[in-house]
């Protein structure tokens, strides 16, 4: 999957055959792709991307159906050590491995460890305060189907 993943992704007109330019990327050729690459690419691999209202208490998440998460942060803008005075977006992946979820932030030198199931609600309630930011779920599409990445017994 993770190999099919990036073959798409590096084509570089992959949702947008007919267009001279692509409208989910940066003009700069960052790599600054829009929300409809990811959604599109998880679904060529048989997952989604469910939008989290923020509304919702993370106590509702089911984590047991999630395979991961995926959250768009405001990030600064550096040309070497000056931070300029410009924002945009970034997106940062969250995932579990052997019980522990990881920070798979591509600014980071390695991932970072955030912990376990109560340690991840405690990030995800931090980084969702820190202002405009949006919080996806990887799942598969039966889960997705199915609601079932939502606990709303609690």
């Amino acid at each position: 999957q993770d190999r099919a993943l990036h073959i798409q992704l590096s084509s570089p007109n992959w949702l947008a055959p007919d267009a001279r330019l692509n409208p989910h990327r940066s003009l700069l050729g960052t790599g600054n792709y829009d929300v409809n690459v990811i959604m599109a690419a998880l679904q060529s691999v048989g997952l989604a991307a469910v939008w989290w209202d923020k509304r919702r208490p993370l106590e509702q998440l089911q984590l047991v159906g999630i395979l991961g998460f995926i959250v768009n942060v405001p990030s600064n803008v550096t040309l070497g050590f000056v931070s300029l005075p410009v924002r945009r977006r970034h997106w940062v992946a969250l995932r579990q491995h052997g019980g522990t979820y990881y920070n798979l932030d591509s600014k980071l030198k390695a991932p970072a460890p955030i912990g376990g199931e109560s340690e991840l609600r405690v990030f995800l309630q931090g980084v969702l305060s820190q202002g405009p930011c949006e919080l996806l779920l990887v799942v598969p599409h039966e889960v997705e189907k199915a609601g079932s990445w939502l606990n709303t017994a609690e």
